[in-house]
């Protein structure tokens, strides 16, 4: 895990490939909860015996936005920012699905430092962020999340 102390220690990986999460396995309990949780019931999420009848995946498969919900947890098994009064989720950028990722699937997260800026006293940083399925070589997404950062 990448420990990360300060403005000027995060600005040293820009470029860089910060790292990648373990594997998490997303499976129908998980795909069922979001669905509550999100009102989106949509049968290819929460029905596996029609989504075996008669979707393209022969089993259901996991929300977009379920995939995209887990950077908080995945990034936090790559990197630890230290030093740190406060983090905010400032936004997401640049998005795009590569393919779905079906339940049982086991996905990785992998992130890139792009750019970092000082904006008068809070640190903004642009991490590329790639979901991959295990034994797939096309990502489920690409893209860009942004955090902020007021060091202490």
């Amino acid at each position: 895990m990448l420990i990360i102390n300060s403005f000027e220690e995060y600005r040293s990986h820009l470029g860089k490939e910060l790292g990648v999460s373990q594997w998490h396995r997303i499976d129908q309990g998980q795909i069922t909860h979001f669905a509550d949780a999100t009102l989106d019931h949509q049968w290819i999420h929460v029905d596996p015996e029609r989504a075996q009848n008669e979707g393209p995946f022969e089993t259901t498969i996991a929300h977009g936005y379920l995939t995209l919900s887990l950077i908080p947890y995945l990034w936090k098994q790559i990197a630890e920012v230290r030093n740190i009064k406060m983090e905010i989720n400032y936004g997401i950028e640049h998005f795009k699905f590569g393919q779905a990722v079906t339940s049982g699937s086991e996905v990785q997260l992998k992130a890139k430092l792009l750019s970092i800026a000082d904006l008068r006293g809070i640190t903004k940083v642009n991490i590329e962020a790639i979901l991959m399925i295990k034994g797939s070589e096309k990502p489920a997404y690409k893209g860009e999340v942004v955090f902020l950062y007021h060091f202490a």
